[in-house]
């Protein structure tokens, strides 16, 4: 399920922003079904104008019926009528350089003796540039031992208050999945005092007490945000990224 809002707060009509010849949604579409990881693929959009942006081009969009405050809420309401779904992967509509490999990796987690009790997971990579760790648009993560996520922050954690640490930095990248039940508990859960303050969803579970397992993944190209990531993005595009 990938949700696609178009006017995102930050940078509206993102979504619709050409990269090359394409939509960013269509990017992220197309991408998300060329890894042949899923049964089905769908944009769940408040738009018209997303909704025959993917329909025209022969894909599957789903129109909300309600308002949501995020996209996880979008997602679960489509899935109340999809009761044979056993996992939903979130793919969030601006990542167009979505591919294979990482997903791959996120589903694997609920695989094998351990996957059992795991109810939702998400991906990360290390931060290193100080400037990024620093940005409030980077969304980063502590884990612990085992991976599962401590803490989500927009301001930089952990803090280091001794220079000489070598405690890495991780960036989420905001590509979830979940057990059906999961999702849809989720989104009976009013909004959470952190998640309120740092306008990050994910911290909804932590507060309930449900655990977030995190996998570490390789590149995955820049989540746009901003008109500057756009640049960014269009940069990767051009080198054959």
């Amino acid at each position: 399920m990938i949700p696609a809002r178009y006017a995102a707060s930050r940078f509206p009509g993102k979504l619709m922003q050409l990269l090359g010849d394409k939509t960013v949604i269509r990017h992220t579409y197309d991408n998300t079904v060329q890894t042949g990881l899923f049964d089905d693929v769908a944009v769940v959009c408040d738009s018209e104008i997303i909704f025959h942006e993917i329909t025209r081009n022969g894909g599957h969009a789903i129109m909300s019926q309600r308002q949501h405050e995020c996209g996880t809420d979008r997602i679960a309401e489509a899935i109340e009528y999809l009761p044979d779904a056993e996992i939903i992967v979130n793919v969030q509509g601006d990542e167009p350089f979505t591919r294979k490999e990482p997903l791959q990796q996120l589903l694997q987690a609920f695989e094998g003796p351990d996957g059992h009790d795991v109810q939702v997971a998400s991906l990360m990579q290390v931060l290193e540039d100080p400037e990024l760790i620093a940005d409030p648009n980077y969304v980063k993560v502590a884990t612990d031992l085992r991976g599962f996520a401590l803490f989500f922050s927009r301001s930089p954690v952990p803090y280091r208050r001794e220079p000489g640490a070598s405690v890495p930095s991780y960036e989420h990248i905001g590509i979830y999945a979940f057990r059906r039940q999961t999702l849809l508990d989720f989104t009976r859960l009013p909004m959470s005092p952190l998640e309120t303050a740092e306008k990050i969803e994910c911290l909804r579970y932590l507060e309930n007490g449900i655990k977030m397992k995190m996998i570490i993944t390789s590149y995955m190209g820049v989540e746009i945000d901003t008109p500057d990531d756009l640049v960014k993005a269009a940069q990767l595009f051009n080198k054959g990224i």
